[in-house]
């Protein structure tokens, strides 16, 4: 090993992604031990740790050479030893001057005073925060003002977060691209008002609600009037997934969907009060769309949907089809209820984006409306790819044999779906037409039936489901 020259052992050891075949190279000679530390730039740890502080320490001095830190405490327990601390972050801070991202899952000793001393790591760009428990808005707060490059930040599960003057600190900032906020049950979807100016940099939102305080989020007078009032540019934003939202007309949210002009991917999922006027503008703005996701209740999953007219209809779907040219992924589902919704998207809707953008990746979920008709109209989708059914019930065998004449579909996934049979799948047997296909927990269709109906199969059946 000692004559092997030097860019070779670094592209050796780039190459090696395991962490346990990083570890085992590592001590095959001391050149090796000496190189992969100051190569190695992230580290993964958590439940293992014991002594925490004492480890933690140890893997620092090790590898001076850190950017990436993932700390996880999934499924600890007592018996496995105390979980890192506030002093393990001022151990982060002290000894890894090139800390640039940052991740705590599960760290439930971690207070306000653990992000205190982070405020010393200038170079942080990247933080995710996900269930810890003591750590508050102030904490945040004194974050983001010693770190000054921060422009990834991600909470999840952060349930004593209340105070939101972070927020409108990083939009002064002006550095924030990517903000995740998910299951934050002190923080609404008006507080996003806050970010001010930031809107500008954002090029990636995600805001989920918790399911069970939807109904808690109302917004106050002065917080529908500065939505109204300010202007939000979202000119910059790419990607945006709302989750368990309430949207109402003219305030919120609903004025960010009407002002995003080069968003590519869009995900929205059981959000209450969206209208085909806000997919209409969307659509007419965001040309660029390649991906759609829509998630909407059933009609009886919200007593409150009932006779309610604020609810997405094929003039949605029509409309994507008709100004975004260059759509690739659709995914259309209804929350999974006893009754089906009857009055929202159509097979005719559906077809419509299917025919006329290049869609290379459909998922539907749910949707009682997309029959056999519509599987024979898929015959001529040129572009199709993948393909998945979830819980599409009027799909007969009849329908499933008309796969094997799909242009150009190499991946399918049927879930849940009672009306196919190994019949159905009888067509795809030897012809090698599928790469990939996926069956789970369908009643009907058997190990055996699946077997060469694609170059690689995955079977699972769990029918407990159905009862």
């Amino acid at each position: 090993m000692d004559n092997i020259p030097e860019h070779i052992v670094w592209e050796i050891l780039s190459r090696i992604k395991k962490t346990s075949d990083r570890n085992a190279v590592s001590l095959v000679c001391k050149r090796l031990y000496y190189l992969d530390n100051a190569e190695r730039n992230c580290i993964r740890v958590g439940c293992g740790m014991d002594p925490a502080d004492e480890a933690l320490s140890c893997l620092c001095i090790r590898f001076e050479n850190l950017s990436k830190v993932e700390i996880t405490y999934s499924g600890w327990m007592s018996k496995l030893g105390k979980q890192l601390d506030d002093k393990g972050l001022l151990i982060l801070a002290n000894h890894c001057p090139l800390l640039c991202d940052l991740s705590l899952s599960y760290c439930t000793f971690i207070t306000d005073v653990g992000l205190r001393y982070l405020a010393s790591s200038s170079k942080l760009s990247s933080l995710r925060l996900n269930f810890t428990p003591r750590i508050t808005g102030c904490g945040i707060l004194s974050l983001v003002v010693g770190c000054k490059n921060l422009s990834s930040l991600h909470l999840i599960r952060c349930l004593n977060v209340s105070s939101v003057e972070w927020l409108e600190y990083l939009g002064k900032l002006g550095t924030l691209e990517d903000l995740s906020i998910k299951n934050c049950r002190a923080i609404g979807e008006g507080d996003l008002i806050k970010l001010g100016p930031g809107w500008q940099k954002l090029t990636r939102l995600q805001f989920e609600v918790d399911a069970n305080y939807r109904y808690m989020k109302v917004y106050d007078r002065l917080s529908v009037d500065r939505w109204q009032k300010q202007y939000v540019p979202c000119g910059n934003m790419l990607e945006l997934s709302l989750v368990n939202c309430i949207i109402s007309p003219g305030r919120g949210l609903a004025c960010v969907l009407s002002k995003c002009k080069n968003l590519q991917k869009i995900h929205l999922d059981m959000c209450v009060g969206v209208r085909d006027f806000d997919i209409i503008c969307l659509s007419q703005r965001s040309s660029e769309l390649k991906s759609v996701s829509l998630r909407v209740p059933s009609d009886f999953s919200l007593p409150s949907l009932v006779n309610n007219p604020l609810r997405l209809t094929d003039e949605s779907l029509k409309a994507l089809a008709q100004n975004c040219s260059k759509l690739e992924s659709v995914r259309i589902s209804f929350s999974d209820g006893e009754f089906p919704s009857s009055s929202s998207f159509t097979l005719s809707g559906i077809l419509c984006l299917i025919q006329r953008c290049p869609v290379r990746q459909l998922a539907l979920d749910h949707v009682y409306s997309f029959n056999d008709v519509g599987m024979e109209a898929l015959c001529s989708a040129e572009y199709l790819e993948s393909l998945e059914l979830v819980k599409c019930q009027e799909i007969s065998d009849e329908g499933l044999q008309l796969v094997s004449q799909f242009p150009r579909l190499c991946i399918l996934r049927l879930s849940k779906c009672l009306g196919i049979s190994d019949d159905g799948l009888k067509p795809l047997v030897g012809s090698l037409k599928l790469d990939f296909l996926a069956i789970e927990d369908c009643p009907q269709i058997s190990e055996r039936g699946v077997q060469g109906a694609a170059k690689s199969v995955s079977f699972r059946q769990d029918l407990s489901w159905m009862y």
